[in-house]
């Protein structure tokens, strides 16, 4: 299909939103980006994008300065700050370790480059725009999904995040390694953030309840160290460090069965959130935009580009969330359960990095 003249709605300013709009606009597409907050802006966080994601982001001709590249990931015992294991980058190139607000920023220079227009503070919601396609890329909250694939209701899954940054101290290496430190029913994760001036951290507890679904809630930070002051060596070390937090509650809802529906596409959380204990939600979103981009290019028959779009993406994704929600348990075993799970990865650390290849060794520009 000639994009070129075809009148796209792009529903959402964030990652994928502006990735689906520039693979879009570069094909010759009419793209207008509708985002709901009055500015394209967020709350400071950091964010892992393995090669499956940077090879998107090469083929937008997206620029990022900055950027802290992984040298692997070292598990750690939360109570002793002790090394289990280091698990090595994968064999498909190392990780960037990137701000979010770097990310999108980087996107939207590339979107406008591409001739995508972006309208700011304007809720769109079905029934309501215009356009040969829809895409909606509004995440995991979406209210275009239920138009698409019917109604969704979010399943609380016993965890509660909490995300920090703080300055990173003298001589932290911008190569540095993630940690992963494991406790009892709660883990810490953290890694170095432009060019190591700051670190991340995100720290997952099991709590019973909770109310509210999303993520910019403001925490309080003398909570935040109370429920993991547990926590020793280099991760207690940051923790100690840290004057401001948010924390979100983590919902799940099931990858939808259908992505598209008339002239509306799915894409992102949108379609299929996951948990963080991938770090794949931006890559897979990535993921999406180019093969959305690229079956609509392939075919005169918009409906035919949108079940090949889904046909190529919705197993991966249902493999992706199912392995994030597995490692949701694994992270989190009490003692003495732990002890075991500590012991295996002190010796198949290795192993475990090649069972993890097809996730990162995946290339969306070269599948279709």
């Amino acid at each position: 299909m000639d994009l070129k003249g075809m009148r796209v709605a792009v529903i959402g300013g964030g990652i994928g939103g502006m990735a689906a709009a520039t693979a879009l606009a570069l094909r010759g597409g009419d793209v207008h980006v509708f985002e709901q907050a009055p500015a394209l802006e967020e709350v400071g966080a950091g964010l892992q994008i393995s090669a499956n994601g940077q090879a998107v982001l090469a083929a937008l001709g997206v620029e990022l300065t900055g950027v802290s590249g992984s040298a692997g990931t070292e598990i750690q015992d939360g109570r002793t700050g002790r090394k289990v294991a280091f698990v090595p980058a994968p064999s498909a190139g190392p990780t960037w370790y990137v701000h979010r607000a770097d990310l999108l920023g980087a996107l939207l220079v590339c979107a406008e480059k591409a001739g995508v227009s972006t309208v700011l503070d304007r809720l769109v919601t079905p029934g309501t725009i215009q356009a040969d396609l829809i895409v909606a890329a509004d995440g995991g909250q979406s209210i275009w999904r239920s138009t698409v694939d019917g109604p969704c209701s979010p399943r609380f899954t016993g965890q509660v995040a909490w995300r920090a940054l703080v300055p990173a101290e003298a001589g932290q290496e911008a190569a540095a390694p993630s940690t992963l430190s494991m406790g009892s029913r709660a883990h810490v994760v953290t890694y170095p953030l432009r060019a190591a001036q700051l670190m991340n951290l995100v720290a997952v507890e099991e709590r019973s309840s909770w109310s509210e679904e999303g993520w910019r809630q403001q925490g309080d930070v003398d909570e935040f160290r109370a429920r993991f002051s547990d926590f020793k060596g280099p991760a207690g070390e940051i923790i100690a460090r840290v004057e401001t937090v948010h924390l979100w509650a983590l919902h799940l809802r099931p990858v939808a069965r259908h992505w598209w529906r008339d002239n509306i596409a799915l894409l992102g959380d949108a379609a299929h959130p996951t948990l963080p204990f991938m770090a794949q939600g931006a890559c897979m979103a990535l993921e999406d935009a180019w093969v959305l981009a690229d079956a609509l290019s392939r075919s005169d028959d918009l409906a035919a580009s949108l079940a090949l779009y889904q046909r190529m993406r919705q197993k991966r994704a249902e493999q992706v969330v199912a392995l994030a929600r597995g490692n949701a348990m694994r992270f989190h075993l009490p003692r003495p359960w732990s002890w075991g799970a500590q012991a295996v990865l002190s010796v198949g650390a290795g192993a475990l990095a090649r069972r993890l290849d097809w996730v990162y060794d995946y290339d969306a520009t070269q599948v279709l």
